[in-house]
């Protein structure tokens, strides 16, 4: 057993009660393989009677042991093996009902949210995919807790540009279903280029059709912390330094969540399957990667340097967080969600912050544009530029890139949405208002790069 010291003692209390160390999320990974079937209502009923089955003491026991160890755990959440997967099985599917037999099982458990509706079409559609896209915003639009995601690119089979455009599709058609809400629904929609298969985190949690039975992933947070440990630094300490210290508070966090992670998945007599090392913040003042930022020097998140900031604060986290853990996954670095940042909220209504910068930003970032709201007028092909030019990055640069863009009905720049909750209050950003449609609309696949050539 190791032995804890006095100061190590405080520096946990206060890592936990200042600074907002957190287990961001812990989240049940549940593969539905075994509940195809040709009837729709049977393949329902299964998938009901499996997460009960699995789910119905999580968070009784997560609670227990956020007790036990004064550690907070944010969320708790599922993720599912790719319902368009699961759906297409069906005779007639109806995703709209697997959704709302979904959600209704995730009421009946108390997660916060239940990921995994889900479609994997980088290289094209099967006739299930089709139908399923179809049905993503009557989806979205019934449901509380369902998430959605879908993955339009990879490094190795390039982009599929036809289904870019009908994403976009699917983010207008969602987020005018729930215009009476801020358009939330859209909120709970992202599309990936590269997605993992054990990524814990919200909206694009899904289980791999490659991943066992069950597992328990956890997603850890502690922006606070680094900021706080930064701000401790002395203003002439070099980059050296400031990556030294990063990697030792990106340690001590990752020790953390995988402890906790080991002793949830005990309790639920399940595997435990990775840490995911990402810094994710929240709305809170001191929980912000913006703040970082400004504890290494810069003014605010935006200016000029920000991109090499977030780089060497993603690449030492990383580095100091996977010597602390047996088994990582998931999206692992920082994440820039503008609506669940106060920094970056506070940087957005500034004019420093644009879609262009953080555009640049997710080239060495955990994922892309996330959480944007955007006018309710913004053209689809727009978006689809937007994605696409996303999709490329994590394209040429074999990485995770992601879009969750909300495009606010009734709302444009200068506005905001408040979206409550971890999601909290976008400041509804300017686009360019130059058209991408002909290009968007060419279609087909954008071959792989060079790259991928590498057998």
């Amino acid at each position: 057993m190791q032995n804890f010291n006095q100061s190590q003692i405080i520096e946990t209390i206060e890592m936990i009660k200042i600074h907002h160390l957190d287990i961001r999320t812990t989240t049940l990974s549940l593969s539905l393989r075994d509940c195809c079937s040709s009837d729709v209502k049977k393949t329902a009923s299964k998938i009901y009677d499996k997460i009960l089955k699995y789910a119905s003491n999580f968070r009784m026991l997560a609670d227990e042991i956020e007790n036990e160890y004064s550690i907070p755990i944010v969320n708790k959440r599922i993720a599912l093996t790719p319902i368009s997967l699961i759906g297409e099985s069906c005779d007639n599917p109806d995703y709209v009902y697997l959704a709302k037999t979904i959600d209704k099982a995730g009421d009946e458990v108390g997660v916060d949210f239940i990921g995994g509706f889900s479609a994997l079409v980088d290289k094209g559609f099967t006739k299930g995919d089709l139908k399923f896209f179809e049905q993503i915003p009557e989806a979205l639009s019934l449901t509380n807790k369902l998430c959605s995601s879908v993955n339009l690119g990879t490094s190795k089979a390039g982009v599929n540009m036809d289904a870019v455009l009908k994403t976009a599709d699917v983010i207008k058609q969602t987020a005018i279903l729930t215009k009476d809400k801020d358009s939330i629904g859209a909120a709970k929609f992202v599309c990936f280029c590269n997605a993992v298969t054990d990524n814990p985190f919200m909206a694009g949690a899904f289980c791999g059709v490659n991943e066992a039975e069950c597992a328990l992933n956890v997603g850890v947070s502690g922006p606070g912390v680094v900021s706080s440990a930064i701000e401790g630094l002395d203003k002439s300490a070099d980059f050296k330094e400031v990556s030294n210290l990063i990697k030792k508070m990106a340690f001590k966090i990752t020790v953390a969540g995988e402890l906790i992670g080991k002793r949830l998945a005990d309790k639920l007599n399940i595997p435990f399957g990775v840490v995911d090392l990402s810094l994710a913040p929240t709305p809170n003042r001191g929980d912000s990667v913006a703040e970082i930022f400004k504890a290494m020097g810069l003014e605010m998140a935006g200016a000029h340097g920000t991109t090499m900031a977030l780089a060497m604060l993603n690449d030492a986290v990383k580095k100091g967080g996977i010597m602390a853990s047996s088994y990582v996954g998931g999206l692992s670095g920082a994440f820039i969600p503008v609506s669940e940042d106060l920094g970056m909220i506070e940087a957005s209504k500034a004019g420093s912050l644009t879609i262009d910068k953080l555009e640049a930003m997710t080239s060495v970032c955990s994922v892309g544009l996330d959480m944007i709201a955007i006018p309710g007028d913004t053209p689809n092909s727009t978006i689809a530029g937007m994605i696409a030019d996303e999709m490329a990055i994590g394209m040429i640069n074999k990485k995770t890139t992601a879009v969750r863009v909300i495009p606010v009905i009734g709302k444009t720049s200068g506005q905001s949405a408040n979206f409550g909750g971890l999601l909290g209050v976008a400041p509804i950003m300017k686009v360019n208002p130059y058209s991408s449609e002909i290009f968007v609309k060419r279609g087909g696949r954008v071959p792989a790069p060079l790259h991928s050539l590498n057998n």
